[in-house]
């Protein structure tokens, strides 16, 4: 198989991602930077780091990161439920199964207004941060962070609560170019952790 700098990026990135936390994009630039590879290299899209991601873990955290991705999916699964009137979907490194200890848990809720969703935080007494991120087509959507303690980690985890219209949720269904979908519902999460606890 021709082996290309851009694999490299991404197997020096996916272990940047897995074993420093770092985010994708900010991983895929310092791996161009400690390979000594011009600025302008083209990089790895997502979905090939995520294979490379997956392979490391494969590799070098199949004892722990099995444990630790059905924790944070269980502490997702809970948001999700406690959420439920905002259309939770997950999606990240949780979802797509290459999360660990280090990684956040990203939730897109869709609401026809933001301020419903922080009124209902509010209600139920949870602290959280509002902060403006990139939604799907790059314009600004409100996120709402929570610090979540996570019992089986004994870890605060970052829970980030992105706010989206509710007529963006069909485009939020596309899958990836192996069908797999980018973001799921509770369903689909509960039916991941079931598999996975019947998985010997």
């Amino acid at each position: 198989m021709h082996h290309s700098a851009t694999d490299d990026i991404a197997h020096t990135a996916a272990r940047l991602v897995v074993e420093e936390g770092l985010d994708w994009g900010a991983a895929k630039r310092r791996a161009v930077k400690q390979l000594g590879l011009p600025a302008r290299s083209s990089l790895p899209d997502n979905e090939l780091l995520e294979d490379a991601v997956r392979d490391y873990l494969a590799l070098f955290c199949a004892d722990t990161q099995p444990q630790e991705l059905a924790a944070l999916r269980s502490l997702a699964l809970q948001w999700m439920q406690r959420l439920a009137e905002f259309r939770p979907h997950i999606s990240g490194a949780v979802w797509r199964g290459t999360a660990t200890r280090l990684s956040d848990i990203y939730l897109q809720l869709f609401c026809d207004d933001s301020k419903s969703a922080e009124i209902a935080l509010l209600n139920q007494q949870i602290r959280f941060e509002v902060s403006r991120v990139p939604g799907f087509n790059g314009a600004l959507v409100d996120a709402l962070s929570i610090h979540s303690h996570c019992p089986p980690l004994g870890e605060v985890v970052g829970v980030h609560l992105l706010v989206h219209d509710f007529d963006e949720l069909r485009g939020a269904l596309k899958p990836d170019r192996q069908g797999r979908p980018w973001r799921g519902d509770s369903a689909a999460l509960q039916a991941l952790l079931a598999q996975e606890a019947a998985a010997p």
